[in-house]
């Protein structure tokens, strides 16, 4: 088999692998805009305060440490504790839901029957007013995140949850998966199973639907719309972590982290807004398309294709079929 084809494969696997991980953030996206047709710009900054919140959490952060310490001119940074990677991530996602809450309570509950552009303008605002708290709660620093994928050194006792790191051959070739991009496949075919089962055979699920189509109508049936975008938020908040976990785990939790929403952007753009599966196949093309592009056509043209590939396939799809490979398409009659 000619080397260059091997090569070729394992660029593909890790396509896959980084499609994946867009696919991720992308589903936040989803989640909401099908559930409200709110474009929450702040879902990147969602997944950086969720990674930071794990972090501070799992680490026995003291919260807002350096502003109590200006004020009341103490010298605390930490409780004296560390917290066990599955008590951490239960506790934010407690602190997701809380968010999710205090979204709804104190913003989108005032702009109900507001226009698409002040809504959408309403997130950018919360995506700025997040990262600032972020900053205040835990600091601005980089942090190392742990979430096991090793070793089970942050688990309790006789819990093994490290996955291995996976190897194997092709005609003499070896091929090389990182574990983290093992366990961020498996999570993300599981949350996908699960939304898409919660969407289509739950109670909330199908009330979560009825909002999407109507709001006046999903009201007329007793459908509480608070309650609804409550859960929606939560949900959007849950993957938030999920994915601010993976890429976390991957590049460190720094504020960059919050950039990843503008990667999940072509995704949204191939799979569709509203579809929960095209957000996984938008990934998978994104991930998969770049990394060949870069592996094909990169050296003819000086390389560095993986910074805007995904924006000019994006821009194709916008122009031959703007709702995307999965998305409704909009008949407006007038």
């Amino acid at each position: 088999m000619p080397e260059q084809l091997v090569f070729a494969m394992e660029v593909f696997l890790n396509g896959l692998m980084a499609g994946v991980m867009y696919a991720l953030v992308a589903l936040g996206f989803v989640l909401i805009f099908k559930a409200s047709g709110i474009f929450n710009f702040a879902q990147g900054v969602m997944a950086l305060f969720a990674a930071m919140t794990f972090v501070g959490i799992q680490n026995g952060q003291v919260p807002f440490a350096h502003l109590i310490n200006a004020i009341f001119g103490t010298k605390i940074h930490y409780f004296g504790w560390e917290v066990y990677s599955v008590f951490a991530i239960l506790l934010t996602v407690g602190v997701m839901i809380l968010l999710a809450w205090m979204v709804q309570r104190f913003v989108f509950r005032h702009l109900v029957g507001q226009e698409p552009i002040i809504l959408f303008m309403a997130t950018i605002g919360l995506a700025y007013f997040l990262e600032g708290v972020a900053d205040l709660m835990w600091g601005s620093e980089i942090k190392r995140l742990d979430v096991c994928l090793t070793d089970n050194t942050c688990l309790p006792q006789g819990i093994n949850l490290a996955i291995d790191e996976f190897t194997f051959e092709i005609f003499g070739y070896g091929f090389f998966i990182d574990n983290l991009d093992i366990t961020a496949t498996i999570i993300a075919i599981l949350l996908v199973t699960l939304l898409v089962v919660f969407s289509q055979y739950t109670k909330q699920g199908r009330a979560m639907r009825a909002v999407a189509d109507d709001h006046q109508a999903a009201l007329s049936v007793g459908v509480s719309l608070n309650a609804i975008w409550i859960l929606v938020w939560s949900v959007a908040g849950f993957v938030a972590l999920v994915a601010g976990i993976m890429w976390g785990a991957k590049s460190g939790v720094q504020f960059s982290l919050s950039l990843i929403a503008l990667k999940a952007l072509p995704v949204l753009m191939l799979g569709g807004f509203t579809s929960i599966p095209g957000a996984i196949i938008g990934g998978l093309i994104i991930g998969v398309g770049e990394k060949l592009f870069e592996f094909a056509i990169g050296p003819m043209i000086g390389g560095a294709t993986e910074n805007w590939f995904a924006y000019v396939l994006a821009l194709l799809f916008l122009v031959f079929r703007p709702q995307g490979l999965f998305g409704e398409k909009i008949i407006e009659r007038v």
